[in-house]
């Protein structure tokens, strides 16, 4: 019997729309088709991450509109799947109707539609109906806040995508063609344009600064979306361009490290549990690109984690946390917390800990020292929940009735991921990450714990994130225009 694996891909690609616009019709089977097609993606990125083949669909053959689904796009795939997975689960007992649902699951294949796709157009098309879902999602609760996040990022997004436009028809004017590899014959103009519009998707570096009150304002299961694989729509083509076009890598880089910098500067000194972590979205978005080679391994471990911190986080007491520090939480809760904690600070026996040794055996050596930095400050910001006190005396019935088997979802998937490279296991590898945890610790026990430094959020205000876009388009210029130079 010979499968037909082109077939089976574009079925795959278009079944969340068909479901997703069916579950109108279907009501009362909304959370069981939407479930089902995150099982359908989830064997589907298990399939591509364990077998090498690649599947390549060309659907346009003179304008370079095509498909790639490889080994890379299955650790975003299975990223999106097991945390979309994990947060309808979470959401099984609410009050959400048949129109979150739909929104999810058309969500779920837009981003899935980014990960297979190899051309300008697709994803931009793709990214498109993100922005859209995203803005439904967040403005779901239908508060004066809630649709005013969700304008605030629709604004952000749509602006962005604008340049992102511009630049892929520069490009296509340039080659005649949309296909990735045509950025290395593009001109410097689109390419920096191409690039802006995706720093901004991606919540990289300053063209980021939206996402730290969307991701802590929205409602937890759709900051568990947002931080899990919404922002990793716009770092896949980054990652992508990289590895295509060598030309780029170095930008890519550049901006890993300095995403990675900024992001951790922000998180060890804020004291709210959901901006600590979605400024951590912006700095472990920067890992993903730092080491491009590796980053599907690492958006997969970032994907699982940043998704359980943020259930875990919505179901504590108080988002403050001087106010945590005063209320002991259940120790269920508290281990939670820990395990997540452990992992993305990069604890042995956890996918988090692989992750970080395999990026950092990636890095190129004038990336070495912002990283290793970035990793301390990891420590220092994750001390504040580690070190959170606990009680054994406490029910924990105060957590939605979906939240524990959404957490064991997501938990399960590190401890079964760190298998993925069990050759991180050597006594070197092990003793950096710990020195760099036990370094971190020491500093926020010492230091951070009694430091207080509130950041001001000015920059985070709409119409500076529109001028900061400027700026940042001015320095993607430069650094094209020297990479060009260097080469030519």
């Amino acid at each position: 019997m010979i499968i037909d694996y082109e077939a089976l891909s574009l079925i795959w690609i278009v079944l969340p729309l068909f479901v997703g616009f069916g579950i109108y019709l279907f009501p009362q089977l909304d959370r069981v088709l939407a479930i089902t097609v995150s099982l359908i993606s989830l064997g589907y990125g298990l399939w591509h991450v364990l077998n090498s083949a690649p599947v390549s669909l060309q659907l346009l053959d003179h304008s370079g509109v095509s498909l790639l689904i490889d080994s890379l796009s299955g650790f975003f795939i299975l990223t999106n799947a097991v945390v979309t997975l994990a947060v309808i689960i979470y959401c099984w007992h609410s009050q959400k109707d048949a129109f979150f649902y739909t929104q999810a699951i058309i969500l779920h294949g837009s981003v899935n539609a980014v990960f297979a796709s190899a051309d300008l157009i697709s994803v931009y098309v793709a990214l498109e109906v993100i922005s859209i879902a995203v803005f439904l999602l967040v403005a779901y609760p239908r508060t004066e806040r809630s649709i005013w996040v969700g304008l605030r990022y629709l604004f952000v997004s749509n602006t962005a995508m604008l340049f992102y436009l511009i630049g892929a028809v520069l490009v296509y004017q340039a080659s005649n063609s949309f296909a990735f590899e045509e950025l290395a014959k593009a001109p410097t103009d689109a390419i920096a344009l191409i690039f802006l519009g995706l720093l901004a998707k991606g919540g990289i570096f300053v063209s980021g600064l939206w996402l730290p009150l969307t991701h802590s304002e929205s409602e937890t299961p759709i900051s568990a979306l947002l931080s899990g694989v919404v922002v990793k729509a716009g770092v896949f083509p980054l990652v992508r361009f990289a590895l295509m076009v060598p030309e780029v890598d170095p930008i890519v880089r550049f901006f890993g490290v300095a995403t990675a910098v900024l992001g951790v500067s922000y998180a060890v000194f804020d004291k709210d549990t959901k901006r600590i972590l979605a400024f951590h979205t912006v700095s472990q978005i920067g890992f993903i690109l730092a080491a491009p080679a590796v980053g599907g391994f690492y958006a997969l471990t970032h994907g699982l984690v940043k998704s359980a911190l943020f259930l875990i986080a919505g179901n504590l007491s108080s988002r403050d946390i001087k106010v945590l520090k005063q209320n002991p939480i259940p120790l269920p809760i508290w281990i939670t917390l820990a395990i997540a904690s452990f992992s993305i600070s990069g604890f042995p026996l956890l996918a988090g800990f692989g992750a970080k040794v395999l990026t950092s055996k990636n890095l190129v050596p004038w990336q070495v020292v912002g990283m290793n930095i970035a990793a301390l400050g990891t420590a220092i910001s994750f001390a504040k929940f580690i070190f959170l006190p606990r009680t054994s005396n406490l029910p924990d019935n105060t957590v939605k009735k979906g939240f524990w088997p959404a957490l064991v979802l997501l938990l399960s998937g590190l401890v079964l991921a760190n298998s993925l490279y069990y050759e991180a296991y050597s006594l070197s590898n092990i003793i950096k990450p710990l020195a760099t945890i036990a370094a971190g610790w020491l500093a926020y026990l010492l230091i951070f714990q009694k430091v207080s430094v509130k950041i001001p959020r000015v920059v985070e205000q709409f119409d500076h994130l529109i001028g900061t876009m400027s700026l940042t388009l001015l320095l993607l210029f430069w650094m094209v225009l020297r990479e060009w130079r260097l080469l030519y």
